[in-house]
């Protein structure tokens, strides 16, 4: 063999550590992403991107109703604030004296 050759060799002989331990921290990585997205629910992604959805047992479709309930329930409350700010801006909005006058009129109602 040439003296290049064997040169060439021992090039590589000294790199295929380092390599090795490159692909070793990229596939430890990949194992700690999946395993980290499998545990939070994340869905997984096939060869070509498409999402993988993990089977569902009853902890999670708990879960998910008690998530719908509790936005069923924000959503109305939202709806509730948004309506009493309508009251709110039309009051601050109207000159004094009709709302003066609408004062008067629910006494007078009341009386």
């Amino acid at each position: 063999m040439s003296p290049e050759k064997i040169a060439a060799f021992a090039m590589v002989r000294e790199l295929m550590p380092v390599v090795a331990i490159i692909v070793a921290i990229g596939v430890t990585g990949w194992v700690i992403t999946t395993w980290m997205r499998i545990k939070n629910g994340y869905p997984l992604d096939g060869k070509w991107g498409q999402a993988l959805h993990p089977k569902r047992d009853d902890e999670a479709q708990e879960r998910i109703r008690l998530l719908t309930t509790e936005n069923a329930q924000l959503r109305a409350e939202v709806g509730s604030v948004k309506d009493r700010l309508a009251v709110v801006e039309r009051i601050v909005t109207d000159d004094g004296t009709r709302l003066a006058r609408e004062i008067d009129n629910l006494q007078i109602t009341r009386n």
